[in-house]
């Protein structure tokens, strides 16, 4: 006789936990999971960060609140990529702690240059006119700004799937940047949207909505992790 472990609860698979209703509610149940570890993990450089008044001269002081948040983004996205689709057996909390481990000091390395480069790049713009260059030293600027946070999203993701060298793992970011255009539209997308949910809305929004964000990132650079699996590993 069959138990009660063995009947068919889930009329879309057959057995309960493998439907598309329990894919879509271990997908919710991740995303609520790694969201609130996300922000559990860079609470102290969020609440510093809340804290610095709206002034060019704190941009320094907003980089250091933000250091915490390379790591615990990095540990997001290697949960989501390892996350389950089956109900009954989902450990997000255990994947996100160890993709901590794994990747806070190789996320860190990467992280903190780019964040002291954006922070150079943010301090001259705000103070342009001071510097008496010419105006179109500022588009350059900013233009390389915005590489500067393309490539950091695409190293980001290879730093949390890939046990590479912060050297390397910078080399693949910046071929990435060309090579793997859709890819790069698909962080320049989601950039802008978080740019633009932090204008219109409430600074605190992207940070509420990391977890989905970050997926999303892992979605559109698919054939750039695939591709460096394939090619890059053994």
């Amino acid at each position: 006789m069959p138990g009660p472990r063995d009947r068919h609860l889930d009329p879309a698979a057959g057995t309960f936990g493998t439907g598309a209703l329990s894919r879509a509610a271990a997908l919710v149940h991740t995303l609520l999971t790694v969201e609130g570890l996300l922000l559990l993990s860079a609470a102290p450089g969020l609440a510093g960060l809340l804290l610095l008044a709206p002034d060019p001269a704190n941009l320094p002081l907003a980089a250091l609140c933000l250091l915490p948040l390379g790591p615990a983004a990095s540990a997001a996205l290697y949960a989501l990529h390892h996350r389950g689709t089956d109900l009954t057996d989902l450990h997000p909390a255990r994947a996100y702690l160890r993709g901590w481990r794994l990747n806070a000091r190789p996320a860190l390395a990467l992280w903190a240059p780019l964040l002291a480069w954006l922070t150079v790049v943010a301090f001259t713009l705000t103070h342009f006119a001071a510097t008496g260059l010419p105006r179109w030293w500022a588009g350059l600027l900013a233009a390389a700004g915005a590489g500067g946070l393309l490539w950091g999203a695409h190293a980001l993701v290879l730093t949390s799937l890939f046990a590479f060298r912060a050297r390397d793992t910078a080399r693949l970011a910046l071929r990435a940047l060309t090579r793997h255009g859709r890819a790069t539209l698909g962080a320049a997308a989601l950039l802008l949207l978080t740019a633009a949910l932090t204008a219109r809305l409430t600074e605190a929004l992207p940070a509420l909505l990391a977890a989905p964000l970050l997926l999303c990132l892992l979605h559109t650079g698919r054939r750039m992790t695939a591709e460096t699996e394939e090619d890059f590993t053994a």
